[in-house]
């Protein structure tokens, strides 16, 4: 874990992060595993997600794609078989594929939705119960900056993360009573292997950092820690807020 803060609230906490096979979804499950948690994910990508598994003595995992409710359901009911009842949930899992809004039909915009918006709710929904019954518990939503400025060329994503605001929101209000704690993490540019591979160039990154208040690259870590802090009982009276994470971008 190196020189970072260390968390004894998480220790035998029961974790289950959607798309935690790579990128932040893969920080997360090493930093949530480091803290002596029972980890649990999901992922599309089995190669990636038995990799990582391998190397995290304990951590379970699925093959699960998001947009098949049934099976989403099933993977948070075998998780808390496995691992025992959810206490934290991290709702990572998402696709900023790009897209031309003029070249999007009806059924790629509710594929959009349905990998980038509805997992969220629905894996809420399916933690809820154990949640209540337990007295309390976490649900953090990963949001992104771009809901904020809405950049071109991926509408249903920018849409499915300013969605994830209203929601972390409605959910905090409705759910706050039994103790659930929800909260948005919004990101700004990460450097993930996807997004130094696909869109990252040493361009698009020169003029990022023109844009920032901090120098050097926000990396997968860098979000990774702060979802431990609002899982821990360190943030136990923060709910409903959207925290950024984004160099001093907006």
């Amino acid at each position: 874990m190196g020189p970072f803060a260390r968390y004894p609230s998480l220790i035998g906490r029961t974790v289950f992060i959607t798309g935690g096979a790579s990128g932040i979804g893969a920080a997360m499950v090493e930093a949530f595993h480091g803290q002596g948690a029972c980890v649990g994910f999901i992922d599309r990508d089995a190669a990636a997600a038995q990799a990582l598994a391998a190397r995290l003595p304990g951590a379970w995992f699925r093959i699960v794609d998001v947009r098949d409710a049934d099976a989403l359901d099933a993977a948070v009911g075998a998780a808390a078989e496995a691992i025992g009842s959810i206490q934290v949930l991290v709702n990572n899992v998402a696709d900023d594929t790009r897209h031309v809004a003029l070249d999007t039909d009806a059924a790629a915009w509710r594929d959009g939705l349905a990998v980038n918006l509805d997992p969220t709710f629905l894996a809420g929904r399916a933690v809820q119960p154990g949640m209540v019954a337990a007295g309390g518990g976490a649900i953090i939503n990963l949001s992104s900056i771009n809901a904020l400025f809405g950049p071109p060329g991926m509408a249903a994503y920018v849409a499915a993360k300013a969605a994830i605001l209203g929601l972390t929101k409605a959910l905090a209000r409705e759910w706050g009573a039994a103790g659930i704690r929800v909260n948005a993490i919004s990101p700004g540019w990460v450097a993930t292997p996807r997004q130094l591979d696909l869109w990252l160039t040493p361009e698009a990154e020169a003029d990022w950092a023109r844009q920032t208040a901090l120098s050097g690259r926000i990396m997968p870590d860098d979000v990774a820690r702060l979802a431990l802090f609002l899982a821990a009982d360190d943030s136990a009276k923060i709910t409903g807020q959207n925290f950024v994470i984004d160099a001093g971008r907006t």
